[in-house]
């Protein structure tokens, strides 16, 4: 019985099964030398969950849709990139205005909040950390008490909402329809 596939030439009317074998055989080898070999991909080209491999068990900076930056130590993952954190730590960024200096204070504030699971389609941004400058401050920002920068950042948090409900109202009156705005007729 001959194994023959796809790729195999037709055979020759008239011509013993040896010989289609053969034929067959020949032309597959030729085939194999002139088709390019596929060649293996690099690492950056993987776009899936598949890539956090290489940055298990590192230090990663991971930024999620709601603003928080967390800090930590990435131990596992899945197919749907959520991620388990070690020795995470929270960091809040704020910055102070004080009138008599006129260029505003940055501050900076951590909690620590140990294993941490993220669901991957809160993820915005991950990346890994330089373990030589991690325990330097940010440039430009000092440690300040968490709850003092929780507070500048909610307060700053809150001015952009309500300036971008006046813009929203703003453009209404003009014309213009927000995202969300547009009326429902039944």
């Amino acid at each position: 019985m001959e194994n023959i596939s796809i790729h195999d030439p037709p055979p020759q009317p008239g011509g013993s099964s040896l010989g289609r074998a053969a034929a067959a055989a020949a032309a597959s080898t030729a085939a194999a030398a002139a088709a390019p070999q596929p060649q293996q991909l690099p690492p950056q080209m993987f776009t899936t969950a598949a890539q956090l491999l290489d940055l298990t068990d590192k230090k990663l900076l991971v930024c999620l849709r709601d603003g928080r930056k967390l800090n930590g130590v990435l131990r596992s993952w899945d197919q749907f990139a959520n991620l388990v954190l070690q020795s995470t730590v929270e960091r809040i960024y704020a910055t102070t205005s004080d009138p008599s200096d006129p260029q505003p204070k940055g501050i900076y504030a951590e909690q620590t909040h140990g294993i941490f699971l993220v669901r991957g389609e809160n993820v915005l941004l991950l990346g890994e950390i330089d373990l030589d400058k991690d325990d330097d401050p940010p440039p430009g920002f000092e440690k300040a008490e968490f709850a003092a920068v929780e507070k500048l950042a909610k307060e700053r948090r809150a001015a952009e909402k309500t300036k971008e409900k006046k813009k929203i109202q703003k453009l209404a009156t003009l014309g213009f329809e927000g995202e969300n705005l547009g009326e429902i007729i039944l």
